[in-house]
């Protein structure tokens, strides 16, 4: 998927036959304008950051609004600088953003407690009696199993709950004014019935009845949560109101078409084109996860395995790990400031292209361990994290080792979950890998296919992330409003990903046994990192 044309994208910004994706994402809210068939046209940022408040993550609403403005400000500047002439209205509209978390509302729409996001993991006693009411794993961050531990911790707010979304289920509806959310991300809040595509109805009232024993008889899971769609389905458009939260200016016209908005694991699947049963993606940013689409339900509930949906409804394998390549960025932060000192200007890019360019070395870690958790980490049991580096006396330190220990560090915990899923007998025939890890050729691949004992592909669109695969969601609603609904996987594959350049990585066999030998050694240092947290309170 070549860049456009310069004509051809100036005809597309004039006419409007243009997709919006918006992503808020943990570090960054991107903003991506495609053509309908998912060409780049322009992008824009806003960095932002999660705060420690209270002992709970979070993010401060306004930050939303603002971040958005600046994303899309940034956005619209590109499309000037590159094309001589602002956006003044776009076809489709999407959003994604970080799944999970507990958004609660009062019935004038006020918010009720500061948001809570995924990486907050104090739900244990709510998703401990969810998980065996309902024979189906509820994580520490779903958003039933925050709602329920605020009963069981008897918070004043609970009395006045009207309401409970997402993240990108509160964006769309500044936008659109729908309460609606995407079947991908809705499977984040409370289980999905394949079969309806909807929350599962049986399970609901198992859940409203352990709320109202818990003390909130007046809690009904049918009132609270937000309606379900499914990709391609209609979700609204972008109101009056909605455009001028997104453009300052008030260039933006209102009525572009919205898709139901998606979590960030279903906009991944989507970039990598990952949504057909036995197949599988890998997202490394803030945190890490994989997707793999299941051709039969799992033998067993497990703690390391989320059953989640693809945004057309499939069931999902879902393993998320809080931790992903944020450490990995903090060095290179550390190491880019050092060139500058030095009086170098290198990018970001070509930072991470020296650091890891010694990180394929077999040996090079030898002796030598890195954790990446800065929260929690339940599939490795940690309640929290501090990231540490440890080694031995006998080690060598050296650049490319110290960049090993933090590669392979980072896909640790997903490897331990991984292993779960083998364990099932899972089939997989593709595994994609996305996120800006992997835009240093090759390295972070090589290593997460020896993680995974499996063939590792990446795409051209390998760092574009959830805003472009929300705006290629978009591009498909308007699709499915223009026409009868296509399959989405037969549409992503004739009409987006058609002609994609791909690589693949295989591991070696011996490779894998180092990566399970480093796994095992990996395990039993986590008593270090347990050690850390109590000494560094």
């Amino acid at each position: 998927m070549e860049q456009l044309q310069t004509d051809g994208a100036r005809r597309a910004i004039r006419e409007g036959e243009t997709a919006l994706g918006i992503e808020l994402g943990s570090t960054r809210i991107k903003a991506c304008l495609t053509t309908l068939d998912g060409a780049t046209i322009a992008a824009g940022g806003h960095e932002w950051e999660n705060t420690l408040e209270d002992g709970r993550w979070t993010y401060p609403l306004r930050e939303v609004h603002d971040g958005l403005r600046a994303a899309y400000a940034d956005l619209a500047a590109d499309v000037q600088r590159r094309f001589g002439a602002a956006p003044e209205r776009v076809g489709a509209i999407g959003v994604s953003a970080m799944m999970h978390g507990y958004l609660a509302f009062d019935a004038d729409r006020e918010l009720l407690v500061p948001f809570r996001t995924w990486r907050n993991v104090s739900t244990t006693r709510a998703a401990a009696a969810l998980s065996d009411a309902l024979d189906v794993n509820i994580p520490l961050r779903w958003s039933v199993a925050h709602l329920h531990q605020a009963v069981l911790d008897g918070e004043e707010h609970v009395a006045r709950v009207a309401h409970v979304t997402t993240l990108a289920g509160y964006v769309h509806e500044l936008l659109t004014g729908e309460r609606i959310l995407g079947v991908g991300d809705a499977s984040g809040m409370f289980p999905i019935d394949p079969d309806t595509g909807d929350y599962d109805a049986r399970l609901r009232e198992i859940a409203d009845g352990l709320l109202h024993e818990a003390g909130a008889a007046h809690l009904r899971l049918a009132e609270l949560l937000p309606s379900v769609r499914r990709a391609g389905q209609a979700a609204g458009r972008l109101t009056d109101e909605g455009a001028r939260l997104l453009d300052a200016s008030g260039a933006l016209a209102p009525g572009a078409l919205a898709c139901p908005p998606e979590g960030d694991a279903g906009t991944g699947m989507v970039a990598t084109n990952a949504v057909t049963p036995r197949t599988g993606n890998v997202s490394a940013g803030t945190s890490i996860f994989s997707m793999v689409v299941l051709e039969r339900p799992l033998g067993s509930r497990h703690e390391e395995i989320d059953v989640v949906t693809t945004p057309a409804g499939d069931p999902v394998a879902m393993v998320h790990c809080n931790n992903g390549a944020s450490e990995i960025g903090e060095w290179a932060g550390v190491f880019r400031e050092f060139a500058r000192s030095l009086g170098s200007e290198a990018s970001a890019d070509d930072v991470f292209a020296a650091l890891l360019s010694g990180a394929l070395e077999r040996g090079a870690d030898d002796g030598l361990l890195a954790y990446n958790h800065l929260s929690g980490e339940p599939i490795a049991g940690l309640d929290e994290g501090r990231p540490v580096i440890a080694r031995t006396p006998s080690s060598t330190l050296s650049l490319g080792g110290l960049m090993r220990a933090q590669v392979r560090g980072s896909f640790a915990t997903l490897s331990l979950g991984m292993r779960t899923l083998a364990d099932e007998g899972v089939a997989i025939d593709d595994i994609r890998a996305h996120g800006g890890v992997f835009r240093t050729a090759g390295v972070a691949q090589q290593l997460l296919a020896e993680a995974l004992g499996a063939p590792v592909t990446v795409g051209e669109t390998a760092g574009e992330g959830g805003a472009w695969g929300v705006a290629v969601l978009a591009a498909y609603a308007r699709a499915c409003a223009d026409a009868a609904q296509p399959v989405l996987s037969s549409w992503l594959d004739e009409r987006i990903f058609a002609g994609e350049r791909t690589t693949t990585i295989a591991p070696e066999a011996d490779a894998v046994a180092d990566h399970a030998a480093y796994l095992d050694r990996w395990s039993a240092g986590l008593a270090i990192e347990r050690a850390a947290v109590t000494s560094m309170s």
